[in-house]
């Protein structure tokens, strides 16, 4: 793998682990290193950060927050 890849790799400790956790971008980025914009979009569906998954997150926090509330007003009125 070329030298500029590993560095590359070395300073995102996000991206290190992802390939440390999917050997088999060791070979695609070997092959083609200009495959760091795949390699960070697989990445972050993996952890789960785009967008979509960020809109999920916040729906099921709101959801919680939702069901929680019901609950309290469920309780003071029962008293």
């Amino acid at each position: 793998m070329r030298r500029d890849v590993v560095d590359w790799l070395q300073n995102d400790k996000k991206l290190n682990l992802f390939v440390r956790h999917n050997p088999i971008w060791y070979r695609k980025l070997s092959r083609n290193p200009h495959n760091r914009q795949q390699l960070e979009l697989h990445a972050k569906n993996y952890y789960k950060q785009t967008i979509p998954h960020k809109v999920e997150k916040f729906s099921n926090s709101l959801g919680f927050a939702s069901m929680m509330m019901e609950m309290y007003k469920a309780m003071r009125n029962g008293d």
